[in-house]
C-alpha cells in the first residue's frame, strides 16, 4: 500500500503543478491585455516588449504574493 500511496501523491503533485502553470499563463495573458488597455487609455503607445515586461512583473509579483502565506507555518500562542 505504501507504493500506491507514493504514486498517488506524485500524481496529485504533478497535476497540481500543471494546473498552477496553466493558471499562471492565463493570468499573464489577462495582465498583458489589462496593461495594453491601460496604456491606450492613458494615451501611451508603448512597444510590445514593454507591455509584456510590465505584465510579467505584475503577474509574477501577484503569484509570489499569493504563495508567501503558505510558506510559513502558523505560530502557536
Amino acid at each position: 500500500m505504501g507504493v500506491l500511496d507514493t504514486f498517488g501523491s506524485l500524481a496529485s503533485a504533478l497535476l497540481a503543478g500543471i494546473a498552477m502553470l496553466a493558471f499562471a499563463i492565463l493570468s499573464l495573458f489577462v495582465t498583458v491585455f489589462v496593461v495594453d488597455v491601460a496604456g491606450s487609455i492613458a494615451g501611451l503607445n508603448p512597444d510590445d516588449g514593454f507591455v509584456v515586461l510590465g505584465a510579467t512583473i505584475l503577474a509574477g509579483t501577484a503569484i509570489l504574493a499569493g504563495g508567501v502565506g503558505f510558506a510559513r507555518p502558523e505560530e502557536r500562542p
